[in-house]
């Protein structure tokens, strides 16, 4: 069972009320540009509308839109202009990289659903096999898969276009960081080795930095806010350890309809996860397994010793400190209706329950 934990309602009214409003503008931003886009490709080639409805049906599947959200709250705790259409754009390129980078991870996990729909290579996988094309079915999905992913980079990029070089590099860096942290996720996965302190710092790159510190950075350089850069990433790591300790937590012990992911698929694809790694650093039963012979144990053995051995607890501890440690980071940086509304978000992304 998930935990039941809810976040602390400890936001002010008008900074959520604010926020939400820039997340709208988002949506609209990126509907409205995906849209054009497939009217303007369907005059040119309508074969063209299968590789674009990858990534509008991508984006319309739903998704908790952290980054966008993370952005904003950067952006307006810096005392940025809520009507300014830069940080809407920067806020909506985040949005369509995480197309790319789901795109992309659901290949190379092998997984066959995303959000309780089947995945884009699977997709255009059983569209070849229907229309008895040449060639194999599994390569042809898996490359328009990536190449939609490519395609959602490139508009990400696109929408990038008035934001100014003191924020593209936090952009840059963001990217680079993304990429060196799925590599090494991958390469992790295929030694299976025993490396706590990798973990956390793969954790930092996929999680911490991406999914939060960076997005705040950016919203803050959009706003001219660059001291609060060094609070907004002691708060990303913070966050960002309790997003991934709960993403593994989910993939071990949650319910795939409400994670929308198969279940266990970090231990199919034999990922060093944090949890993992924690496991490793603090439950014998866990290290003497791993110790056997050095190869990947079987899922389901993995499963019940974790289950056996209370790791689950343990990790919900850690997640606990996590979340307090994020409400310090930022306690004295900003405002107190900023801080709060930091603080549920913290809340938020490590008590979800998909």
């Amino acid at each position: 069972m998930p935990s039941t934990r809810s976040p602390r309602n400890t936001t002010d009214a008008s900074a959520r009320r604010q926020r939400d409003r820039l997340l709208g503008r988002v949506e609209r931003r990126i509907a409205e540009f995906l849209a054009a886009e497939q009217q303007r490709w369907a005059e040119v080639e309508p074969a063209s509308a299968e590789l674009l409805d990858c990534i509008a049906d991508m984006f319309g599947s739903g998704g908790k839109r952290m980054r966008p959200a993370f952005c904003i709250v950067g952006h307006l705790a810096a005392g940025g202009d809520p009507d300014d259409p830069v940080v809407v754009d920067v806020a909506a390129a985040l949005e369509l990289l995480h197309s790319f980078a789901l795109l992309h991870d659901d290949v190379m996990d092998a997984s066959d659903r995303r959000r309780n729909r089947p995945t884009a290579h699977v997709v255009h996988e059983e569209l070849h096999g229907r229309r008895g094309w040449r060639g194999e079915g599994r390569r042809y999905g898996e490359a328009v898969a990536v190449l939609a992913g490519d395609l959602a980079l490139v508009y990400a990029e696109r929408l990038l276009a008035d934001c100014p070089p003191h924020a593209r590099r936090i952009w840059a860096e963001l990217c680079t960081e993304l990429m060196i942290g799925q590599f090494l996720d991958l390469r992790s996965a295929a030694r299976f080795s025993a490396e706590p302190e990798r973990a956390r710092w793969i954790a930092l790159l996929k999680s911490g930095r991406y999914t939060v510190s960076r997005p705040l950075a950016l919203g803050a350089a959009l706003a001219g806010g660059e001291e609060l850069l060094a609070p907004f990433e002691e708060y990303g790591l913070a966050v960002g350890e309790a997003f991934q300790l709960r993403d593994d937590l989910l993939d071990v012990f949650g319910d795939a309809e409400l994670t929308g992911k198969p279940a266990r698929l970090d231990f199919k694809q034999h990922k060093m996860t944090l949890l993992m790694s924690l496991a490793l650093r603090d439950v014998p039963p866990v290290q003497a397994l791993l110790a056997e012979d050095g190869t990947a144990p079987d899922p389901e053995v993995l499963h019940r010793l974790l289950v056996t051995a209370g790791v689950r607890d343990h990790v919900e501890a850690v997640i606990a400190e996590r979340v307090d440690a994020a409400g310090r980071a930022i306690g004295e940086a900003l405002t107190a209706e900023w801080a709060a509304e930091l603080r549920t978000m913290a809340a938020e992304a490590a008590y979800r329950t998909g």
